[in-house]
């Protein structure tokens, strides 16, 4: 466990065992919150897994619902979400739930799910993935270490050897090249990984065929009751490291294209990886000139009344695969740990 999973997964205990979130929850809680995930699918039996916190299993996903209906929660559509930011009243605390991607999984796994529970949900579509053009580069640095004895990498200044046989020392190499990657250059980034993918003789493109929807998928998930279909670019950037036109044309196009594909009007968005250096107060910006309605972020944080002027700057908080205990999302429900988070501010949008 990295030192970020260790002081999370010290938070909760923390909360657990002193019960401070319960009695912070009606300073905390606001009108609800927009919850995130990306994949649902069984467990594996991995070792080295350093993606896990993305996924989530069938069971916890049904568990957490159930929970959360018990628990007085209404399981909302974003736009309702919207609308309650707007009135600032929400009778009772609200839910509404959004999957990033467009992962096979969620028709295959999460909808079934989902539609017993009767909730609605919002998916963000990167086009690329759906056609097949744009790299799921986290997944593919994760299985192409798995395979590799040992990680070579001389790209831009940024030099890496170092061992891959054990567990250990694959989950060592995944930190020491994934945040030096992530927070450099797009291009780079991609550059790097493509090359640690030919070293291990993986086939990078095939990843979003085996494990993204195409567009027969898409268009029949967006077809059922339940699901509203998001943006989410049309290769999946971080947009604050383009240029102003080259984030437009990412945003603006790929609801074009989305539009063209499902023949309904795409009025939400999600930012690619979505924290403050991947999007801020020009991205937000932007959303609102394309005419997007909302547009959802990764910074964590509850919604709140005053969230109706800002719905292109939204946080979510995320449904950890790391967490997957009703007692650890229900700290999280409660708003606390991320008012601890963010100092004492209800709203992040700058």
């Amino acid at each position: 466990m990295g030192l970020r999973q260790g002081a999370i997964a010290f938070g909760f205990r923390m909360f657990g065992a002193t019960g401070l979130h319960r009695a912070a929850r009606p300073f905390t809680q606001g009108l609800g919150a927009i919850l995130m995930f990306h994949r649902v699918a069984p467990p594996r039996d991995d070792a080295f897994q350093p993606n896990r916190g993305l996924e989530i299993s069938p069971e916890f996903l049904d568990l957490a619902l159930a929970q959360a209906q018990a628990a007085g929660y209404e399981l909302v559509s974003l736009d309702e979400a919207l609308a309650r930011m707007r009135t600032g009243a929400s009778e009772f605390p609200f839910l509404a739930l959004t999957f990033d991607d467009g992962y096979r999984d969620t028709a295959e796994v999460a909808l079934p799910i989902l539609a017993r529970h009767g909730a609605p949900f919002t998916v963000y579509v990167t086009t690329g993935f759906a056609d097949r053009t744009a790299h799921l580069w986290w997944v593919e640095m994760e299985r192409a270490i798995a395979a590799l004895d040992r990680v070579r990498l001389d790209i831009d200044g940024l030099v890496f050897d170092l061992p891959a046989r054990t567990e250990s020392e694959k989950q060592a190499a995944f930190r020491a090249l994934y945040w030096p990657l992530r927070q450099g250059p797009e291009e780079r980034l991609l550059t790097a990984v493509a090359g640690l993918c030919a070293a291990a003789e993986i086939d990078g493109a095939a990843i979003a065929d085996e494990l993204c929807l195409d567009w027969k998928g898409v268009r029949a998930l967006a077809h059922h009751p339940l699901v509203a279909i998001g943006a989410h670019t049309l290769t999946h950037p971080m947009l604050a490291k383009l240029h102003a036109n080259d984030a437009r044309r990412e945003m603006a196009q790929s609801r074009a294209v989305l539009e063209r594909e499902i023949g309904r009007r795409i009025d939400h968005f999600a930012y690619p990886v979505g924290d403050p250096a991947s999007a801020g107060a020009r991205e937000f910006a932007l959303a609102r000139e394309i005419g997007f309605a909302s547009a959802v972020t990764t910074r964590p944080g509850m919604i709140f009344a005053d969230h109706g002027d800002h719905a292109t700057a939204l946080p979510r908080l995320s449904v950890n695969g790391n967490h997957q205990t009703w007692a650890a999302l229900d700290v999280l429900l409660s708003g606390a740990p991320f008012m601890v988070w963010n100092r004492g501010r209800k709203l992040s949008v700058a």
